[in-house]
């Protein structure tokens, strides 16, 4: 069977947006290899191309400005390399963002707090005792029939691809189930094709799921119009029965995309923790000393227009209990089951 299925809409707005981050990316300002030149080369990247300084300025403060006075000190005299990663690293720390990463040859600097803070709301275990052994793999995705006529589905990493053909034979397995658990938890991103692959099947018209902006500038609000995102239904088989997606704190990138995308849609609920964020796509520069840095630089949002860089509510905001643990119980899946089965 050919495969036919259409995102033009978002995939042409991405491409569109990565084409001005290419143009973007050029920085005539030079900065000697030094640690205040890497100092000052890596808060000029910052400044000139992160995109959600507004909103960190609401949520907690954030001074860029003040951030540069605040560390400009650390960096006066001679720094090993590891001296002057961990100061960059703990400037950069001050954005509080999960998708700000510093990369060197002896570490990735990283702010992990999103989800380290938080509880997991996931047991390989538990999940493992869910699947049993006869469950079933069609490329990226373990599935199985529980035995109260649910289906799941186990979507460890939107990296794992998926073809059309492996839809087809998971969803026409569970063509007689009277709803479908999509266990996205601990599901850290990938190819935002397979997130909105997956996703076409449950969509059943041209559906609006959120907005897209690119930097024109280097000012911290030189941003474009916003311009809407589409989901397309799949040509191929498609479920409209009930469906619920499954979030914890470590669902981020294509990952929160597809939970983005599921919420619209009226027959799937999402159901879970707070996802971990990570939306906005990808911008890359280099420091003098060759470390390379990587954030977002592409906001995106919501069918409401909100952003939804740090992450989205479930419908249904469940904790995996102590107590559930103890008697080999996922406390979020059952959850889910409970509600399909009402």
């Amino acid at each position: 069977m050919k495969e036919v299925f259409s995102f033009k809409p978002i995939r042409l707005l991405i491409l569109v947006a990565l084409g001005c981050l290419a143009v973007s990316c050029v920085d005539e300002e030079e900065f000697d290899d030094t640690p205040q030149g890497n100092f000052e080369a890596l808060w000029k990247i910052i400044d000139e191309h992160y995109c959600f300084f507004d909103y960190k300025q609401q949520a907690y403060g954030l001074d860029w400005n003040q951030v540069h006075e605040k560390y400009k000190d650390r960096v006066k005299g001679s720094l090993t390399k590891k001296q002057l990663f961990e100061v960059l690293c703990d400037m950069l720390g001050e954005l509080r963002d999960g998708h700000v990463n510093l990369t060197a040859a002896h570490d990735i600097g990283r702010y992990w707090s999103w989800y380290e803070d938080y509880p997991t709301n996931y047991s390989d275990t538990l999940v493992r005792r869910y699947l049993g052994t006869d469950y079933q793999i069609a490329s990226g995705i373990y599935y199985k029939i529980l035995d109260d006529n649910i289906g799941y589905i186990r979507y460890d990493s939107f990296n794992d691809g998926i073809g059309e053909g492996n839809l087809d034979e998971a969803l026409m397995h569970m063509i007689l189930c009277q709803g479908i658990i999509i266990d996205i938890r601990n599901n850290g991103g990938g190819l935002l094709t397979n997130s909105e692959k997956l996703a076409a099947r449950f969509c059943q018209e041209k559906t609006l799921v959120g907005y897209i902006q690119h930097k024109t500038g280097t000012g911290h609000n030189a941003f474009s119009k916003r311009e809407a995102l589409y989901l397309e239904p799949s040509s191929n088989l498609r479920w409209n029965k009930p469906a619920i997606v499954l979030t914890n704190r470590r669902v981020y990138s294509a990952a929160n995309a597809f939970s983005v995308y599921m919420k619209t849609l009226p027959n799937v609920r999402l159901v879970g923790d707070h996802t971990g964020g990570g939306a906005g796509l990808p911008f890359s520069s280099s420091l003098p000393c060759g470390w390379s840095v990587r954030f977002s630089a592409v906001p995106m949002y919501d069918a409401q227009g909100q952003s939804t860089e740090f992450g989205i509510e479930p419908d249904y905001n469940v904790q995996q209990t102590d107590e559930d643990f103890a008697k080999g119980r996922d406390t979020i899946i059952e959850f889910a089951r409970q509600l399909l089965n009402s």
